[in-house]
């Protein structure tokens, strides 16, 4: 996603704060000192902020500053794939990207180590803001971090004053963190709480100019210079007039517009849920996402509190804090049910849609590919050809290079390649990283049963994978298959899938009916019922050409049991061009049938003549890539056609 055409769109929220790269221990139950290994994620509280409004659907952006490094180009990449504006995002020639290393011990003990010294977010350059952005925006969030050094002041002084002109509300995360005020040791980044008088008399400098304050107890007791925090909210009451929202942990929030009262409970306090506690690292940051998407868009106190405390809760029953950041969807699903989920993080329902509606892409609106992940059969021509096999890698390479030819002359902007990492490694390492579609196989070629190409240790094999990686698992499968080889199937499926969900891997599911079982238009639709009816949701189902009939039975069960499966891909069987061009009329007409990846039709002749020392590469390239563009144009021929409006003949 780029941010090339937002300068004049309006905003809802600009959040300026910390935005960092976080490493979150994978193995939980550990000290820091023991970790072996760590998940990257974006972090910051102000980067969460941003990423996690996005989600929920507000228009958001990033005012911080990032390294010139790849950890800068990280930050600012999954931003802009929430769908964040960073066209503020500032960028510091010779500073890096904080860091944070993070480990979860247990319920209570959360090891927290901040890189940050002389890191760039907080060498924010104030005269780099722009008033005018500041003014498209709804509001101004702010953490109370970058009121803690004279840079960040600075900045956040030209900020407030631009919304103050502007008329854009003001918010302040109170986001206490002692170890980013200098009172504690750089490697106590856990502690929450450092009474300081010195903190609190400059926070107190700021908080008139806030209309919306938002702090823990501890927090307000920091911002008010008090340890009961009744007083402390009076405390701040007396210098701001600002909205105050409390948050109580598990017991939800309270909300004081005017006078705080005797009790904490004569505000309007909105309950929270109640949830088993993974890790409570970013729960303020959810927090804050789902009060401001609320607040922004008019909801009561109660409405945008009750998506606070979801968002809080659905967090911490998960790792990390922006990847589990819920989507609209997901928020909405969780409330209408939350009283009859206790864990989320184990909830089927929650864990498919907070996995489909976070892909990036969002949408592949179609998918045209050129599959050459055949292990077996290149194999068995270059024996036929009395080639040497050592020569498949360079084969794979020159047919990536063809993709990207054959994709420019059809008119397409991204190639899509289904490749394996057998023979295919070094072409799969030149075609990562530039947005194309990926498909990679783990499937034994030619088993039935199903068995996988390196073995059963799915997580050892998947941890390795680029994200953007998708898994193609080819399996032959009939409904009416023996029994015990039915069961062994699915099992292996079952596995696959989740695995898939494991690792953060997208699915394509491959389906041949044996051809020594029969056949009629309903195999396939019932097969693809059955693995619904077993849970396995794959991302993507890859099938061969079908009857008009088949393929509205098919769209229908992938319409009622997975509307957020991205579709359906045809694929080829060596079939010749002609007879893939006429299994694209019946295709076509159906909105789930998004492309096809075809292979030995587009790449065998041309690739045996390679083997064959009759062609050289650029003639394998030119021929591989004409037919791969024809195909292209030829799908999107019969795509058009249906689109078009029926003429009667008497019209005509």
């Amino acid at each position: 996603m780029t941010n090339n055409n937002t300068q004049h769109q309006p905003l809802d929220l600009v959040c300026l704060g910390r935005v960092a790269v976080d490493l979150y221990a994978e193995q939980i139950g550990s000290r820091l000192e023991d970790v072996a290994s760590f998940a990257k994620y974006l972090g910051g509280s102000s980067g969460n902020m941003a990423y996690g409004t996005a989600r929920l659907g507000l228009k958001s952006a990033m005012l911080s500053r990032v390294g010139n490094e790849q950890m800068g180009n990280f930050v600012r990449e999954e931003l802009e794939r929430a769908g964040v504006d960073t066209t503020a995002l500032q960028v510091d020639p010779e500073r890096h990207t904080g860091l944070v290393l993070l480990a979860l011990k247990d319920r209570e003990s959360f090891p927290l180590l901040f890189y940050r010294r002389d890191c760039a977010d907080m060498a924010i350059d104030a005269d780099a803001i722009d008033p005018e952005f500041i003014g498209r925006s709804k509001a101004l969030a702010i953490t109370g971090t970058h009121l803690s050094t004279d840079t960040t002041r600075r900045a956040c002084r030209r900020a407030l004053d631009a919304a103050a002109r502007y008329g854009v509300k003001r918010v302040l995360d109170i986001d206490y963190r002692p170890v980013l005020w200098g009172l504690t040791h750089s490697g106590d980044g856990e502690t929450r709480f450092i009474a300081d008088d010195k903190v609190t008399r400059d926070l107190q400098h700021w908080l008139p100019d806030f209309d919306l304050i938002v702090g823990t107890e501890e927090e307000f007791h920091i911002a008010g210079g008090m340890t009961e925090t009744l007083e402390a909210l009076r405390a701040v009451r007396e210098v701001s007039k600002a909205t105050l929202v409390c948050k109580l942990g598990p017991m939800g929030c309270v909300v004081f517009e005017g006078p705080v009262p005797d009790r904490l409970e004569d505000g309007i306090l909105v309950r929270g849920v109640q949830v088993e506690v993974l890790n409570v690292l970013g729960a303020g940051d959810a927090f804050m996402s789902g009060l401001l998407r609320g607040w922004l868009r008019g909801e009561s106190w109660q409405t945008s509190a009750a998506y606070a405390n979801a968002c809080g809760a659905l967090v911490v029953s998960r790792h990390g804090c922006a990847p589990a950041m819920p989507t609209e969807d997901e928020l909405f699903d969780y409330l209408a049910r939350r009283d009859d989920v206790p864990r989320p993080d184990i909830d089927q329902r929650l864990n498919h849609l907070h996995r489909v509606t976070t892909r990036v892409p969002a949408q592949w609106p179609e998918v045209l590919g050129l599959a050459f992940d055949h292990r077996r059969q290149l194999t068995d021509m270059a024996r036929e050809e009395h080639a040497d096999s050592a020569r498949l890698p360079a084969l794979k390479k020159l047919l990536v290079t063809a993709a990207r030819e054959g994709a420019r002359l059809g008119g397409l902007t991204t190639p899509a390649i289904l490749v394996d990492d057998v023979l295919g490694q070094e072409a799969l390492n030149k075609a990562s990283g530039q947005g194309w579609w990926i498909a990679r196989p783990v499937e034994l070629p030619g088993s039935r049963p199903l068995r996988f190409q390196h073995g059963d240790d799915l997580g050892a094999c998947l941890r390795q994978w680029p994200r953007e990686q998708i898994i193609k698992c080819l399996v032959f499968y009939h409904p009416d298959d023996d029994i015990s080889l039915r069961l062994e199937q699915e099992e292996r499926l079952r596995q696959l899938y989740q695995a898939a969900c494991i690792y953060g891997l997208e699915l394509l599911m491959e389906v041949i009916p044996p051809v020594d079982m029969p056949s009629d238009v309903s195999v396939l639709p019932r097969t693809l019922q059955r693995l619904y009816n077993l849970g396995i949701r794959p991302d993507w189902w890859k099938l061969p050409a079908m009857p008009d009939a088949a393929w509205h039975a098919v769209c229908e069960t992938i319409k009622s049991e997975d509307p957020y499966c991205r579709g359906v891909v045809l694929l080829g069987l060596d079939a010749p061009m002609d007879d893939m061009k006429r299994g694209f009329e019946n295709a076509a007409k159906h909105p789930c049938c998004k492309g096809f990846t075809v292979g030995r039709t587009l790449f065998s002749s041309a690739s045996r003549e390679w083997l064959a020392g009759r062609i050289n590469d650029a003639d394998l390239i030119t021929q591989v890539a004409g037919n791969y563009a024809e195909l292209i144009q030829a799908w999107r021929q019969s795509r058009q056609a249906q689109s078009q409006p029926l003429v009667h003949s008497e019209e005509a």
